[in-house]
């Protein structure tokens, strides 16, 4: 059982939006899966078996309890029944307290079908009377990370807090895709990101999250 399962549908996807919240997540005690709905292959300087081990160094530097990656073709991902099933088996199995993945709201067509089949997942993982192996289960939470392909003042439902260790592990983290960010534009881009929505709570660094249902607060001492 983990806390937390954070899905992306490359390897990548995950450091790049909330690699931050992840590593604080980790330090401060929870337990973090990844999961990879595609292997992120082809790219045009990638290959399996170095986004393979790029994806592990990864998942090193986080801290995280596992990464599992899922055989769902890159550039054709949809949310169909048989992903569903792929998804909810690995649900049932960790049963986390929440899951995040990615908004709904995306240039990247993989990343709207990933939204698409983490909801469908969530609500499969527990219907009865299925082939979907484990005991039903159903994640009490689902958020979303903001849109990070978008060039827009995205308004979030809430924002982590990073300090600068967390972000530094985030950066760690997005190093050890050589063949995707030496000379890619992400590097630049994340800490006018992070700094941006750090900087809407006082904080260094932040990373955005939406959730469609309503967030309560057992007292105002959560906020403080």
């Amino acid at each position: 059982m983990v806390d937390v399962i954070a899905i992306g549908a490359h390897p990548d996807d995950v450091e790049i939006a909330v690699g931050g919240t992840v590593a604080r997540m980790v330090r401060r005690g929870l337990k973090v899966g990844l999961l990879d709905l595609t292997d992120g292959e082809p790219t045009p300087a990638g290959s399996p078996e170095i986004r393979a081990a790029e994806m592990r160094r990864a998942a090193e530097v986080l801290g995280v309890e596992w990464r599992i990656t899922l055989d769902m073709p890159n550039r054709r991902l949809f949310d169909s029944v048989e992903n569903r099933g792929k998804v909810a088996a690995v649900l049932r199995e960790h049963r986390p307290r929440a899951i995040i993945c990615h908004h709904w709201d995306d240039y990247h067509p993989d990343h709207i079908e990933a939204h698409k089949l983490c909801i469908a997942a969530r609500f499969y993982g527990k219907l009865t009377k299925t082939d979907i192996p484990g005991e039903p289960y159903y994640v009490p939470h689902i958020f979303f990370w903001g849109p990070v392909h978008l060039q827009y003042a995205f308004k979030p439902s809430f924002i982590v807090a990073n300090d600068e260790q967390d972000f530094q592990k985030k950066i760690e983290a997005l190093r050890c895709y050589e063949s995707q960010m030496a000379a890619h534009v992400w590097l630049e881009r994340v800490r006018p990101y992070n700094q941006y929505y750090g900087g809407l709570i006082g904080r260094p660094y932040g990373e955005p999250f939406v959730s469609k249902n309503e967030l309560g607060l057992e007292s105002l001492e959560s906020i403080f």
